[in-house]
């Protein structure tokens, strides 16, 4: 038993180090086919004014003149000794700039993943217990609309409407953390992690909906309600407790999203998170923000499959015990 957890444990282990190290010879391979390097894009038209020697220090100082496989090993070796780079454009290094906005994107996260929960899953089991009536084609209208209205759209309508109708607009006076002042943090945390909460509440509700319709089919649904167990503790702690497992898979796949995804609604609304972090090192070509952040985001999504895994063997005994 020993063993099958160790060669497990391995496994997990070889295959988390193979995707990040994928991760990151594809970001840097995409930086380096992107027209343009960071000198262009810190200078702009001065950058046409250079002088060769110029230009020469330029890239030497940068680490431009180097073979792309000296620049990859030398980033990746600074990597593991906590050196992520430095941003220029902010005069910070990438570690403390990461340090800053991861948390900002993990509350935004969470919001919106609970947000999520608390429209798909009574939706996806109100559809459910009657499959093809009023309140099943309510819920599948509902989960086709966060399907398809883009968050753009509805992350700018909703700024708008706020904004121009009711005067609220709180991400316009500067973002406030979690500790410097909560209301507002909240205020500003609101509408983006409605937008987001929305479009992910979608496929929840469809995977609570399907994993349902299948649990209800089972004999041990039918023998409890001929026992009378009352319908809603019936659907609650058996129905739905049963069916867990692909709606904490379909939590955990929209939370490892979230924590890189939010990039467009994090800049319509001005949140200082990762997600916008790799958006300003992109237009800044500096690939020093865009790589770090980036492995940074792979790693999160890494560990937060592997805490789904571990809410697994909690759910459910079947999978604890194979």
């Amino acid at each position: 038993m020993r063993a099958v957890v160790r060669n497990r444990v391995v496994r997990r282990v070889a295959g988390t180090l193979g995707t990040l190290f994928g991760v990151a010879v594809f970001v840097f391979v995409m930086l380096r086919a992107i027209p343009g390097d960071q000198i262009t894009a810190g200078l702009g038209t001065e950058a046409a004014a250079l002088t060769p020697a110029q230009r020469a220090a330029l890239e030497h100082y940068y680490g431009l003149d180097q073979p792309l496989v000296t620049q990859f090993f030398s980033w990746l070796g600074n990597m593991f000794t906590g050196n992520f780079g430095y941003s220029a454009r902010n005069q910070q290094s990438v570690l403390d700039l990461t340090v800053q906005s991861l948390p900002v994107t993990f509350e935004l996260a969470v919001l919106s993943i609970v947000l999520a929960l608390l429209i798909g899953v009574p939706l996806g089991m109100v559809s459910a217990s009657k499959a093809g009536a009023p309140r099943d084609a309510v819920g599948q209208a509902v989960s086709l609309a966060g399907l398809s209205i883009p968050a753009f759209l509805l992350a700018t309508t909703l700024l708008s409407i706020s904004a121009a109708s009711f005067g609220f607009n709180p991400n316009g006076q500067g973002f406030a953390t979690l500790l410097e002042d909560p209301l507002l943090n909240l205020q500003q945390m609101v509408l983006p992690a409605l937008v987001l909460g929305f479009g992910i509440a979608a496929p929840i509700l469809r995977t609570t909906r399907a994993a349902v319709l299948e649990v209800r089919s089972h004999d041990f649904v039918r023998t409890a309600r001929a026992k009378g167990v009352p319908e809603r503790r019936l659907q609650v702690r058996h129905v739905l407790g049963n069916a867990l497992v692909p709606i904490v898979t379909m939590t955990g796949l929209q939370f490892g999203y979230l924590l890189g995804g939010a990039v467009v609604v994090e800049q319509i609304f001005s949140v200082p998170g990762i997600g916008r972090q790799v958006l300003l090192g992109i237009q800044q070509k500096e690939y020093a923000v865009v790589q770090s952040t980036v492995l940074v985001i792979a790693l999160a999504f890494v560990l937060v499959n592997l805490l789904t895994d571990v809410l697994y063997r909690i759910i459910d005994p079947r999978v604890r015990a194979s």
